[in-house]
């Protein structure tokens, strides 16, 4: 299998990407699938701060790890670099699409579009706002995808 580097996008980097760096990154793992996995935010408000707590607490709770996760912002580098980069939801999609430049725009897709219900089911929401059963969504969207996108042709063809 071919060693891959996949960056989750959200907004501020401290709910959803890193609660997806840190399920895709123990999946991977359990799986013997090489992948380098990192996630940042559209937005620098965060840098350099720790996952949301609520995100750390839900996630923990399933066994994910948030060890070694910081936010970061995109930076300009990242769409040369990453070879798969997934935006958690239209707004962050349509950012990271203004951002790329146009010969690497075509790493550039939903994160949910690994969901098996999509394109029903297309956006992570934001649980910032939300109380526990947003987290709990979160993962578990996050999750399903996960399993899907370890199975793509991304990640599986030689």
């Amino acid at each position: 299998m071919l060693a891959k580097k996949i960056l989750i996008v959200c907004l501020g980097n401290i709910c959803r990407s890193p609660t997806a760096q840190a399920v895709l990154r123990h999946k991977a793992q359990l799986q013997s699938i090489d992948i380098k996995i990192d996630s940042a935010g559209t937005s620098a408000s965060h840098k350099g701060e720790r996952p949301d707590s609520r995100s750390v607490n839900a996630g923990s709770g399933r066994g994910y790890n948030f060890s070694g996760i910081y936010s970061r912002p995109v930076f300009e580098q990242d769409f040369a670099d990453y070879d798969l980069i997934l935006a958690m939801d239209s707004e962050n999609l349509a950012e990271l699409n203004r951002r790329c430049p146009a010969e690497h725009s075509h790493k550039i897709k939903l994160f949910l579009s690994f969901h098996p219900e999509y394109p029903t089911i297309n956006e992570v929401p934001d649980p910032y706002y939300s109380g526990s059963k947003g987290f709990e969504l979160v993962l578990d969207l996050i999750e399903q995808a996960c399993d899907q996108l370890l199975l793509a042709p991304e990640l599986t063809k030689h």
